[in-house]
């Protein structure tokens, strides 16, 4: 049964008098004191029933922003890994072209020293093909020039000889040059 202050202020009126009972005065203030009191309660159970419904709205309010901070916090952790790993991604794309492109050019090097390698090998054979060539052609002038020279000798040989015949020891002149 739900006791207001009203209630309480109200029945003394029910209560019988008999002639041995309470003193009515007493009964009645310590009624209206009940009451008091009673009402007092009744307000301050208002009052703090207020108070628990505003509790309860912060707490709700103060749930919602901390679901939403998780949820924020659990976004930004997704979002966090997910960086990592494209960038993780990123640099191994990278390192793989790059050594692709070190392989490419390693090829390259490898490739243009092979060539110039086998072009100073296609020089050295043609050096020496030259000088052999060089040589033979010089043998060959030389040995003409010694065939010459004895041609001339022998030809300034018999000139020396009609000459020396008219003159009667006439000097056979000098020679000065390859040709002279």
């Amino acid at each position: 049964m739900e006791l207001t202050p009203l209630d309480v202020r109200k029945k003394k009126d029910d209560f019988k008098r008999v002639v041995r009972g309470y003193e009515p005065a007493q009964v009645e203030a310590f009624l209206e004191m009940c009451g008091e009191r009673l009402d007092e309660l009744v307000q301050r159970d208002k009052r703090q029933q207020a108070e628990l419904a505003a509790l309860r709205e912060r707490l709700a309010a103060f749930q919602d922003r901390e679901r939403a901070l998780n949820e924020a916090l659990v976004s930004a952790q997704e979002l966090r890994e997910e960086a990592r790993a494209q960038a993780e991604k990123s640099a191994e794309l990278r390192l793989r072209e790059a050594e692709q492109e070190a392989t490419v050019i390693r090829q390259r090097a490898e490739d243009a020293t092979e060539a110039a390698r086998r072009t100073l090998e296609d020089l050295k054979v043609r050096r020496a093909g030259f000088l052999r060539s060089l040589r033979g052609s010089l043998e060959r002038f030389l040995g003409e020039i010694e065939q010459e020279e004895r041609r001339l000798a022998a030809e300034d040989g018999i000139a020396a000889a009609e000459t020396g015949a008219t003159t009667a020891g006439g000097d056979v002149p000098e020679r000065t040059g390859a040709g002279a």
